[in-house]
This record gives structure tokens, sequence and C-alpha cells, in this order.
């Protein structure tokens, strides 16, 4: 039996890890819906539909409100600010790393003397990853 995470990080990041869950998030970042407002484009039973809400209620992705017979789902952006600064700090290493491979790239490049410029594929934003 796998363990059970008990950090938040690892409950967001288990809850993120399925496709149907990010697809939920991504419904509700264009607003809050019901159940069976998330449930349409998906070849599933409504309670397996609600497994998944549970999963992401637990990691503090999504909340439930009441309003008089509708029962909205939100989506909660918080975690996942969390979950971004520490990939973010990965995404710096990477970023280091990378530029450092296009400095010593472009020292064998004029070493040769067969380059100018980048010798290697240009990076878009930056972002290396």
């Amino acid at each position: 039996m796998a363990p059970v995470a008990t950090d938040q990080l690892s409950v967001v990041f288990a809850a993120l890890a399925d496709p149907t869950r990010r697809a939920i998030l991504a419904r509700l970042a264009e607003g809050p819906a019901t159940v069976n407002e998330i449930a349409e484009p998906f070849a599933m039973t409504l309670p397996a539909v609600s497994k998944h809400l549970k999963v992401l209620e637990r990691a503090g992705l999504i909340s439930r409100g009441r309003q008089a017979q509708w029962r909205p789902c939100t989506l909660e952006a918080e975690p996942l600010r969390a979950a971004s600064e520490w990939m973010n700090h990965y995404r710096v290493f990477w970023d280091r790393r990378f530029d450092r491979l296009d400095a010593h790239l472009e020292k064998l490049a004029r070493s040769s003397g067969t380059g100018t410029g980048s010798a290697g594929p240009a990076r878009a934003g930056g972002s290396g990853v």
C-alpha cells in the first residue's frame, strides 16, 4: 500500500496528477459550476465525478457552496500559487543551467571558429523548461 501524503503540497500535486481533475479545474477557472455542469463533458457517472471533486476539495483546490438549491463548486487558487512557487525555484535552477550551457556552447563555437552568436537553439521567454 502506498504511503498517504500528509503535507499540503503533496496533497495538491497528487490531486493535480489526474488529467480528469486538471480538466475539472480548467472548467472551474471559467467560473463556478454545479456537479452536473462539471460532469457534462466526461463519460463517467456522477458518483465518479463526485469522487474527483472530493479529492480536489481535500487538496483545497475547490470549495463547494450552497445557494438555495444550487450547490456550486468554485476554484480556490491559493494552493496552485503555492505549487507554482515551489516549481519556480526549480525553474530558476534550470534557467541558470541553460544559461551556463549557452555560454559554454558559444565559447566552443568561438574557439572552433564555426559560429557567430548563439550555438544552440533559442529558448522562448528565457524559461528554459
